[in-house]
């Protein structure tokens, strides 16, 4: 996320120290700062923390607990004002589960122009472009708290007949909808994408959580809006901007799930701001909220923060943490118990709130110790068997494989198979084993002697109705093996695998050949005769076209020919194609 210096200034009474020392403090207690330049710098937050971090507001917060330097105003602290409630606006939710909540406010007599200097400035220092006032404040607020809004223009929705509410609706998109956004493009919205509805006049207005369309457009005549502040499921508009290769700050925000109650914070911002530097009236807010959100708390003792940090931290100290990053906590008998604010979506764990004590105070306060001694030294009899069975093979000639240990069939089956396509453990290494072997036909002509066969082991658990056991699997006989463990079992097996031969280093030529044959001719049969006369040069043949005339079909082989010694001329090739089609024809087939 870019960020302001000048703009966190804001947010402090107390000049902030200089930008290394800012630099410093995030990158040893929060964030890595990923690029500086001037007043700008470019914070590396990362999901987590991503709920609150991406904006000003959660920047200074951050900044105010490393330096304990207080804000003089905090806009997610201050209260929510009284909103008129009438018939103006009407919305409707399809899924709550994608959208957990929406609010739409109506805002008439507004006045659409450039913004004011200061805000085209604040704009301006984190790289954004103005366009006009309303838009401009749409995207302030979201840069200051993390909260996207959308405007839309209230004069280019349908409302039907005069004095009907406008309607609008979040659901998935039908089959075939489109909707041009704001940056000019086109897109077929897939069936069940999330969007934004004019509900009078079924007309897709956005793509929910990622950008809005050219239909209700803010611009220099729009006189009265309708405003949006929603919370999207975070899943759903990831998958979106994915889809449609469209990514926005706004979708960056709400596919790190920023909590359904900063809608709120985020519209009675957007509407101060818009009625200050657009003029207007707020008319009518709609708040439709099907399940809020349920405050929770988190409890951690004294003793666990310190066993995990390896600390000696003081009730006093962890304490003080907690006060600097504005967590409410009461402690009783060793036991912190936090009430997360809303936005901190990151605590709902004990080990969320001892990585607060720990990076706030600085990992750099923990004093290094040993590490304590082992009481005994464990059992190293398997290991050291195993080891020495290894290097047995090893000077053998073997080559060690080491494989999964899923398998299609088996004993055991699995709950939550990581490949579907082998949902059980196995109970033999033999078929990976011959899995290997075949592959091996692959690269074993570039590492052996030509003729030489790959000589392969594995040391693996099988894991059986009658439990686990060690075993060693070897792709042919060994004497004389060592003994691993009394639980390990030797399976010796000789795999059926042809020789190789090493491969040729020289080019290949192909030639194709068509003749026609009678209805019932077995075309294996006729291929018979083009390896008999190219012998070991021969090496692979394939029908590549098959069509049937008058009582005949018409037979394309290609032929692929390579010496292991030299490259082939084209006479020797011609001559070898000659004596094939002289076959064939002896044989009674046409030649084409």
């Amino acid at each position: 996320m870019k960020v302001s210096l000048t703009w966190l200034q804001t947010y402090f009474e107390e000049p902030l120290p200089s930008a290394e020392a800012v630099d410093e403090a995030f990158t040893f207690h929060a964030f890595e700062i990923e690029e500086r330049e001037g007043d700008l710098m470019d914070v590396k937050v990362l999901p987590d923390r991503a709920g609150y971090a991406l904006s000003h507001r959660g920047i200074a917060k951050e900044l105010s607990a490393i330096l304990d330097l207080p804000v003089k105003h905090d806009p997610l602290r201050e209260a929510l004002p009284a909103w008129p409630a009438t018939s103006e606006l009407k919305v409707e939710i399809e899924d709550p589960k994608k959208c957990s909540r929406y609010i739409g406010a109506v805002v008439k007599g507004v006045k659409v122009g450039p913004s004011p200097a200061w805000l085209q400035e604040a704009l301006a220092s984190v790289g954004q472009r103005s366009i006009n006032n309303v838009v401009d404040a749409t995207n302030y607020v979201m840069l200051n708290i993390g909260q996207p809004l959308h405007a839309f223009d209230a004069g280019k929705l349908d409302q039907c007949v005069p004095d009907r509410p406008y309607a609008i609706t979040v659901r998935g998109a039908h089959e075939g909808e489109k909707i041009t956004t704001l940056s000019g493009e086109e897109y077929v919205l897939p069936e069940g994408m999330m969007i934004i509805v004019d509900e009078h006049g079924d007309q897709p207005l956005a793509v929910a959580g990622v950008k809005g369309g050219v239909a209700a457009q803010v611009d220099e005549k729009t006189t009265d809006l309708v405003v949006e502040a929603a919370s999207f499921d975070g899943p759903t508009v990831r998958r979106a901007a994915q889809r449609l290769k469209l990514f926005t700050d706004a979708s960056l925000r709400f596919q790190n799930k920023p909590s359904p109650e900063l809608a709120a914070y985020g519209m009675r911002d957007v509407l101060a701001l818009i009625t200050e530097i657009a003029g207007g009236e707020v008319v009518d807010v709609m708040d439709v909220y099907p399940a809020p959100a349920k405050p929770s708390r988190v409890s951690v003792s004294l003793e666990k923060i310190n066993s995990v940090l390896g600390t000696s931290f003081t009730e006093e100290q962890v304490t003080d943490v907690f006060r600097r990053l504005g967590l409410p906590a009461t402690h009783a008998d060793g036991v912190f118990t936090v009430a997360p604010p809303f936005e901190r979506t990151d605590i709902v764990i004990p080990e969320d709130l001892v990585e607060e004590v720990g990076r706030i105070i600085g990992y750099d306060a923990i004093e290094p110790m040993l590490l304590p001694e082992v009481a005994a030294a464990p059992d190293q009899a398997r290991f050291r068997g195993i080891e020495k069975v290894k290097d047995f093979l090893v000077a053998r000639g073997f080559t060690e494989i080491s494989t999964q240990a899923f398998a299609k069939k088996g004993d055991i089956s699995l709950a939550n198979p990581l490949d579907k396509g082998k949902p059980a453990l196995r109970t033999t290494l033999a078929k990976n084993m011959e899995e290997a072997l075949t592959q091996a036909r692959h690269y074993a002509p570039r590492v052996l002697p030509p003729n030489a066969k790959p000589k392969l082991f594995e040391i693996g658990t099988v894991f059986t109705k009658e439990g686990e056991k060690l075993v060693v699997e070897t792709s042919e006989p060994v004497a004389d093996l060592p003994t691993i463990a009394e639980d390990a079992v030797y399976v010796p097996k000789r795999y059926a695998l042809s020789a190789y031969k090493p491969f040729s280093a020289y080019p290949f030529m192909l030639r194709d050949i068509a003749f026609w044959a009678p209805a019932d001719t077995d075309v294996g049969r006729a291929t018979s005769h083009i390896r008999e006369h190219t012998g070991d040069l021969l090496v692979r043949t394939d029908q590549f076209d098959r069509f049937e005339k008058e009582g005949r079909i018409s037979y394309a082989v290609f032929c692929l020919k390579k010496s292991p010694e030299r490259t082939l001329t084209d006479e020797e090739v011609n001559g070898y194609m000659e004596k094939i089609s002289a076959a064939l024809r002896a044989a009674g087939y046409e030649v084409r």
